[in-house]
C-alpha cells in the first residue's frame, strides 16, 4: 500500500501519480479523508481509555458506601469505550478499503500515458535479414518436431501446447543458462510454490484490475501464480531484514507460471507467445529504499546481457504510467524484434515495486536509529518460454532448420543446428 504519512503530508504528489496512470484522482480525497476519520476516532477511544484508567483508579479509592454507585459509572464508561473501539475498528476498515486500491505511486520522471506512449530507452542489435521468406515460430517449431501445438490442445484446450525433444530440452538450456548467470550474479535459486493463500496474492498486489487473469481453486482458497514474483514477496513475509552496509536479499525464483489471459482472446492466438502455462526465472531483489533505482538497473543489465548473447535485436522501453501494474512504480520491458510480426514484442518486465508490497506483506529493515521501515522490492524476468519464439524465428535458415546460438550449446550437448526429425 501506499505510504500513510505520503499521503496525510503530501496528496497532490500521489493525485499526479494517479493522473498519470490515468487512474482515478478524487479516490485520494476520499483516502484523506478516511485517514482523519480514522484518526479522530483513535484519538476517542485513547482519549476514553485514559479516562476509565483513571476513573478505575477511583473507584478502587472510594468509600465502600459510594462504590456501588461509582461502579454503575464505571459499566457505562466500559460501554462507551466498547462503542469507541467499534468505531475505530470501522474506520480503520474503511481506511485500508480506500487506501488499498491505490496503486503505487509511480516515480516522477515515468512517462504520462497508456500502452503506446511508452518512451524508447535503447534499441541494441540489428535487425534479422532474410534472403527467403521466413516462417513464423509455430510453422518452424511443427517443421522441427519441437512443438506440438495440435496435441497441446487435444489434452488441455486452446493455448496449451508440447515442447518436444530438442524443444524441451531448448527451453531447459534458457533457463539453466539464466540460473547460472543469476547465481554468478549473487541470486539464491529457488523452486518456489506455484500455489499461494490470499494474503499473499493480494499482498504482492495481483488482486486488483488483473484479478481476472488469475486461477483460483475454490475449494482450497489458493492462487495458482502467474509468476513465480508472488512467492518471492512472500518468501519473507513479516520479517525484518538485515539491510546494513548496502547488503541485499537476491533470489532467483524457477517455477511453472499460469495466466488466463483473460481479456486477449483471438489475440496471439497462435503459436506459444500467449499462454495459459509456461516456465520461467524470476530475479527477485529486497533492498533498501535509497538502492532501489540503482537495482533497477542491474536487473535490466542481466536481462540485455542475455538477450545480446542469445544474438536477438531488441529495445528496451520506459513504461508509461497508464500501463503499470499495481504494484509497480517504474518498469522497463524488454521487447524483441519478431520477424514474422515485423514488430518487437515483450519478452522481459522489470518493476521497480519501491515500498508497496513489503507494507502490503509486512517486510520491514532496521533503521540507524533502531526503529523499522518498509523494504524496497524489485522483479525482473531472466528467462522464460516465450523467448522461443524471438529465438527460432531469428535464427533461422533457408532449409527450415535453426541455428542454436553458441552460449546454449553446452546446455544441449554441444547441439550447434536444430533440424526436421
Amino acid at each position: 500500500m501506499i505510504d500513510p504519512q505520503l499521503l496525510r503530508d503530501h496528496p497532490d504528489v500521489i493525485k499526479a501519480s494517479q493522473e498519470a496512470r490515468g487512474a482515478s484522482v478524487g479516490i485520494v480525497d476520499e483516502a484523506v479523508a478516511a485517514d482523519a476519520a480514522r484518526r479522530s476516532a483513535i484519538t476517542a477511544f485513547e482519549s476514553l481509555r485514559a479516562e476509565q484508567n483513571a476513573f478505575s483508579k477511583t473507584v478502587a479509592k472510594a468509600p465502600k458506601d459510594e462504590k456501588a454507585a461509582l461502579v454503575q459509572q464505571a459499566q457505562a464508561l466500559a460501554a462507551r469505550v466498547k462503542e469507541a473501539q467499534a468505531t475505530v475498528t470501522e474506520a480503520e476498515d474503511a481506511f485500508n478499503r480506500v487506501v488499498r486500491s491505490i496503486p503505487n505511486v509511480v516515480l516522477s520522471d515515468v512517462p504520462k500515458g497508456g500502452e503506446d506512449d511508452f518512451v524508447t530507452l535503447r534499441t541494441v542489435g540489428t535487425k534479422p535479414e532474410f534472403a527467403f521468406e521466413p516462417k513464423d515460430h509455430a510453422d518452424l517449431g511443427e517443421h522441427l518436431g519441437i512443438i506440438d501445438i495440435p496435441r497441446g490442445v487435444k489434452v488441455s484446450g486452446s493455448r496449451f501446447y508440447f515442447l518436444r525433444g530438442l524443444g524441451a530440452r531448448l527451453e531447459i538450456a534458457l533457463m539453466s543458462l539464466g540460473l547460472d548467470r543469476a547465481v554468478a550474479a549473487g541470486f539464491e535459486p529457488l523452486i518456489t510454490p506455484t500455489l499461494v493463500r490470499p494474503e499473499t496474492m493480494a499482498g504482492t498486489g495481483f488482486l486488483g484490475e488483473h484479478a481476472a487473469e488469475v486461477y483460483r481453486l475454490e475449494a482450497d482458497d489458493l492462487y495458482l501464480t502467474g509468476t513465480s514474483e508472488v512467492a518471492l514477496a512472500g518468501f519473507h513475509a513479516d520479517e525484518i531484514l538485515p539491510l546494513e552496509d548496502g547488503q541485499a536479499h537476491r533470489y532467483a525464483g524457477w517455477s511453472t507460471c499460469y495466466r488466463r489471459e483473460a481479456g486477449s482472446a483471438g489475440k496471439d492466438n497462435r503459436g506459444i507467445l500467449r499462454v495459459h502455462q509456461f516456465n520461467k526465472l524470476e530475479m527477485f531483489s529486497y533492498v533498501h529504499p535509497d538502492e532501489a533505482e540503482a537495482e533497477h538497473e542491474r536487473l535490466v543489465g542481466y536481462q540485455e546481457s542475455m538477450l545480446q548473447d542469445l544474438g536477438l535485436h531488441y529495445r528496451v522501453i520506459d513504461v508509461a504510467g497508464g500501463d503499470l501494474g499495481t504494484s509497480a512504480a517504474r518498469k522497463f520491458d524488454i521487447e524483441a524484434w519478431v520477424p514474422t510480426q515485423g514488430t518487437f514484442r515483450e519478452l522481459t518486465s522489470t518493476s521497480n515495486c519501491t515500498t508497496f508490497q513489503a507494507r502490503r506483506l509486512d517486510i520491514r529493515y532496521r533503521t540507524e536509529s533502531g526503529k523499522t521501515a518498509p523494504v524496497a522490492t524489485l522483479n525482473g524476468t531472466l528467462a522464460t518460454t516465450r523467448w522461443i519464439v524471438a529465438i527460432l524465428e531469428t535464427h533461422q535458415q533457408a532449409d527450415g532448420s535453426v541455428v542454436v546460438p553458441e552460449v546454449l550449446r553446452p546446455y544441449l550437448g554441444g547441439v550447434e543446428v536444430i533440424e526436421p526429425r
